[in-house]
């Protein structure tokens, strides 16, 4: 121990991650083995790749493997592999700092959770795995040499806060782990992981399907007595995908997903298929049961690994799986691309394209043949995400139309497709009416429903933000018109109903003319509404008019867009707007009126959630009409 060793500290936000770890609810502390196990995996196959892309790297990869090593005497587990290994930089700036996002949610959902079942897989959804060492040893020793270079570096901690670094000369070329272990302790579920049976448990139960093998060393008696040690391999290293079915139960396919998805929970479905003729491929996707943090991060993870003749080559595939689909987990493995494809030449390769063609439809197949049970939980965690598909896959939009549920003025309770939203439509009725906003309860106050809601035509309630986009994008389904209730004009009367508009537009002419020119900065145009039983007014965009909520949107991805103004609605049968147009003809106070139908306006724009241009104004003008009634 000299100068060349340096002492640190933790990054706080690991330093509280290795307390919740150290101290926390966990009952299966057997996750710890997985973890390191599955690490070293990924250290084998980036070597393997790095070693077929750089011809000049200088590394043996005639057997790669995973060696467990024992010593119950000094009571030490090692985990070890000839992988890629580490420089002295990744190895603080892996182990020493959290330099992924979502460390903060990550942190308040283990505070949180406390159900142990729920949550004793949380560090693997993460990728923080080493630190799960730490639940059942009281120091951790790390020593590591990246292939290609000449020293090594060695890690030590007791987990308390510091952690020592020295670079040493003889390293050999990758990983090992060694845990000084704590006492087992029954009550705290803490085994004896020097146990050979144990660690058989926990590698057949975890990594059976790892790719690489791994060894350990045991004890054997023999028929005189006498004691011999012999290296055994304890998975069957038979790569999941590439068995059959049959062949494979359902236990094995939720712990392989819990390897490639690093999440706590079973899969919703699994789908395992393959492709032959022409181009061969095997694929092993599965449909997650809850949303990951980053979802909606523009630099969040894909979920498909490529892998070509079992040879792992890249993790988030985006040439095999579309964006709307990025919630996929799995592993599609293909037999006639180069091992040292890149990603610029998979988005042009004829056969990915191919594959990526069938592997959509298998999964929007699939989807679509889940129970009702099962969809419901997809489409309450994955629905935004799929509608996103309506604007970037124009070759499944029939398929995914299919798929879409929504909310709906028809139950209160229960989404409903747009296939049964059409089988329901009144006799006559051409369109399917939609409306946008940003929750149910602003959608169904809006003045915008109340003459379908009066004559009884079903609304699809939208509130998704996409929402806004896809149904204009989409324009129709099934031969019928997708119909905002908030733009252009409504159709919904009878001839007689539209012979008394006509006379009601007659008699209402001049206040109308009025009114558009004393309101022209804000409206494009006043007008006698069709749409309205019990409000007063409300505001509405012509038929190919930007919505209020796609303006909001543009500009706040930095799109300068031009403002929309809309459309004033009144309705003549409310006693507010009757009252304004009798002060009209008799030449009222000209101020009087014009501030009238700046709160007209201004109540229009409330009743449906928008928002005032002045609201300072407003509130005076309503201030002093309260004032003056009293």
């Amino acid at each position: 121990m000299s100068d060349r060793v340096e002492t640190l500290e933790f990054q706080a936000e690991a330093r509280q991650l290795l307390q919740l770890m150290v101290h926390s609810i966990y009952s299966n502390k057997d996750v710890f083995l997985r973890e390191l196990i599955s690490n070293a995996s990924d250290a084998l196959d980036k070597v393997r790749l790095e070693s077929l892309v750089d011809k000049d790297l200088q590394v043996d990869t005639t057997d790669l493997h995973i060696e467990i090593e024992v010593d119950r005497e000094a009571r030490t587990l090692t985990v070890r592999d000839n992988g890629i290994g580490m420089s002295r930089d990744e190895v603080v700036g892996l182990i020493g700092t959290i330099a992924k996002s979502g460390t903060a949610e990550l942190l308040r959902t283990l505070r949180e959770t406390k159900d142990a079942a729920a949550s004793q897989e949380l560090i693997g959804q993460f990728g923080v795995g080493f630190y799960a060492t730490f639940m059942v040893a009281d120091k951790v020793t790390l020593l590591t040499r990246r292939a290609g270079q000449a020293g090594g570096t060695r890690w030590e901690s007791t987990g308390e806060g510091t952690y020592s670094v020295e670079a040493v000369d003889d390293a050999p070329q990758g990983t090992s782990v060694t845990l000084h272990l704590k006492p087992a302790d029954a009550e705290d579920n803490l085994h004896d992981y020097t146990a050979e049976w144990t660690i058989r448990e926990i590698v057949k139960r975890y990594s059976d399907f790892i790719a690489w093998p791994i060894r350990m060393t045991v004890e054997k008696s023999g028929e005189d007595g006498a004691t011999t040690r012999e290296e055994q391999t304890l998975n069957s290293m038979k790569a999941l995908w590439a068995r059959a079915k049959d062949e494979v139960d359902e236990a094995e396919y939720k712990e392989f997903y819990r390897h490639v998805a690093h999440d706590w929970a079973d899969p919703l479905e699994t789908i395992h298929m393959r492709g032959e003729g022409t181009f061969e491929y095997e694929a092993l996707l599965f449909l997650p049961s809850h949303a990951p943090l980053d979802l909606f991060a523009p630099q969040g993870r894909r979920g498909v690994q490529l892998y070509v003749k079992r040879v792992f080559i890249m993790d988030d595939c985006d040439a095999l799986m579309p964006n709307y689909l990025r919630f996929v987990k799995g592993v599609v493995d293909a037999h006639g691309l180069s091992l040292n494809i890149s990603r610029e030449i998979l988005q042009q390769d004829r056969q990915i394209r191919a594959v990526r063609r069938r592997l959509v439809k298998k999964v929007l197949a699939t989807l679509k043949d889940l129970s009702s049970e099962a969809y419901r939980t997809f489409w309450g965690e994955f629905g935004a995400v799929v509608k996103e598909g309506l604007l970037e896959d124009p070759d499944n939009t029939e398929a995914l139309l299919d798929l879409v549920r929504a909310a709906s003025t028809h139950d209160p309770a229960e989404l409903t497709t747009l296939r049964d939203y059409v089988e329901r439509m009144r006799d006559g009725q051409t369109e399917i009416y939609y409306a946008t906003g940003e929750n149910r309860a602003t959608i169904e106050n809006s003045p915008h429903l109340e003459a379908f809601r009066a004559k009884g035509y079903e609304v699809l309630i939208l509130t998704d933000p996409v929402d806004e986009v896809w149904v204009e994008r989409v324009g129709a389904y099934d031969g019928k018109t997708l119909r905002s209730v908030a733009k252009g004009q409504v159709d919904l009367e009878t001839d007689e109903e539209k012979e008394r508009a006509e006379a009601e537009r007659q008699e209402y002419a001049d206040l109308l003319t009025w009114m558009s020119g004393a309101l022209a900065d804000s409206v494009k145009e006043v007008r006698l509404s069709t749409r309205l039983t019990t409000s007063p007014a409300c505001v509405v965009g012509d038929a190919h008019d930007m919505t209020p909520t796609l303006e909001k949107m543009y500009r706040a991805m930095g799109q300068e867009v031009p403002r929309v103004k809309r459309i004033l609605e009144l309705n003549p049968a409310h006693a507010l707007v009757t009252g304004l147009r009798k002060a009209h003809e008799q030449g009222g106070d000209s101020t009087a009126l014009t501030e009238t139908a700046e709160l007209l306006y201004g109540m229009a724009l409330l009743a449906e959630g928008g928002e005032l241009a002045d609201p300072a104004r407003f509130t005076r003008i309503l201030a002093d009409r309260l004032a003056r009634n009293l």
